[in-house]
């Protein structure tokens, strides 16, 4: 699976950073205290977590350890330590790294799982509001389309009318893929090749299908974008019914 940029990037300045913090610092090795020295060290560390993931973080943070060692601890230029009290500071400095790295880390995430959430509530909301506004199936059915393009990263993606044709891979409404009958892998495997189906069905009626195309080599997104996927097209279908019912009525 490709590594995103971001965590790339981070995971990169966890080396570097706090090897460029420890020789800005070096002029001030005999008029500063370790102990600040390291807690500015922390700084760094708690900076580059804040902007990458939890193996930055921890990059980090072993990074700080070691350069701390190396510039500001006698014997200079050596990763061998004579005083105790800047063995204490040494180790001190990384398991406070550590700790506020994957503290950092972790708000990251949970900043980022609150705003996907949102996000993907907004989709709900907005798909609702439009299949009660006495507007077209039709209508529903391309907001359905352009929705799941978005919230699973595909290349594209069309709905098919009428009876299902052919064995494509499909999409099922608890997230999960099925291949031939058995239950693809996609956090290991990643998309299966060609179109993948999204079965739009309410009440036991079929509808209709959805069918995804994916990416190239793009990486399946997550459970939670899954679900919300099969409730877009469980709207679709449900509308796409109404219009069935109201139709028979009238005839």
């Amino acid at each position: 699976m490709r590594i995103p940029l971001r965590d790339a990037v981070a995971v990169a300045a966890g080396v570097v950073a706090p090897f460029a913090a420890a020789l800005v610092l070096l002029p001030l090795r005999t008029s500063v205290t370790h102990t600040n020295l390291a807690l500015l060290l922390v700084v760094v560390v708690v900076a580059v977590s804040a902007l990458g993931n939890r193996l930055a973080g921890a990059l980090a943070a072993l990074s700080a350890a070691a350069w701390f060692d190396f510039f500001h601890t006698e014997p200079y230029q050596s990763f061998h330590i004579q005083d105790r009290a800047d063995v204490e500071t040494a180790v001190l400095l990384l398991v406070v790294s550590l700790i506020v790295s994957q503290l950092a880390a972790y708000g990251r995430t949970m900043k980022r799982v609150a705003v996907t959430d949102a996000t993907h509530l907004e989709r709900l909301h907005r798909t609702t509001r439009l299949a009660r506004s006495r507007t077209s199936s039709g209508d529903v059915v391309q907001r359905v389309r352009q929705e799941l393009v978005d919230v699973l990263e595909l290349g594209a993606c069309r709905f098919e009318y009428g009876t299902l044709i052919g064995r494509p891979p499909r999409l099922d409404p608890d997230g999960t893929v099925h291949v031939d009958g058995w239950i693809w892998d996609l956090e290991r495997q990643g998309w299966p090749e060609g179109e993948i189906e999204l079965r739009a069905v309410v009440h036991g009626r079929y509808q209709g299908r959805f069918l995804l195309t994916p990416e190239p080599g793009s990486v399946p997104p997550p459970l939670e974008a899954r679900l919300v996927a099969a409730d877009l097209a469980a709207q679709a279908a449900a509308t796409l019914d109404e219009d069935a019912v109201g139709a028979g009525r009238r005839s």
